[in-house]
């Protein structure tokens, strides 16, 4: 699948809608993906606020997704861990931007050397209109050569 069918299918998604995020860029090679979510009455928390859920699924699958697409079929990738530390109430549109550099690419690649295990760790932040910080989120992706593949 490219990135711009996946783009359309993503924003179809059941969950995604429900949610109110909306993946408005997919790099032609999987090397950044940007996502935004409108405050809306169904996202919203007791308080009036962006939904702690929301924000955190605004970032879950897309660095697996990009890793698995970068990559290649001869990797394993898997989602491992996920933290997210909220910093500010979100109160109104708040966006994220997911990237994966050559160098990073790299990295992971001659860690993952031979079939040796590696956890690949990506931060991002979220972000309101005006650019302050409404959450910090960190993904832990594993990654594998596979053994058969690798020789």
């Amino acid at each position: 699948m490219g990135p711009r069918l996946f783009k359309f299918i993503i924003n179809i998604y059941p969950p995604y809608i429900g949610a109110g995020v909306r993946v408005t860029h997919v790099a032609h090679d999987w090397s950044e993906v940007r996502v935004r979510m409108k405050l809306r009455w169904f996202n919203q928390n007791y308080v009036g606020t962006q939904f702690g859920g929301s924000l955190f699924s605004m970032t879950d699958p897309f660095y697996m997704i990009m890793l698995m697409k970068r990559l290649g079929p001869t990797y394993r990738v898997w989602d491992q861990r996920g933290e997210i530390k909220f910093v500010r109430p979100g109160r109104g549109t708040v966006s994220t931007k997911m990237t994966i550099n050559d160098e990073q690419l790299d990295a992971i690649r001659e860690a993952t050397r031979g079939g040796v295990k590696h956890f690949a760790a990506f931060d991002m932040n979220i972000v309101d209109e005006a650019g302050e910080l409404v959450a910090t989120v960190r993904k832990t992706i594993y990654v594998r050569e596979q053994a058969r593949l690798a020789q």
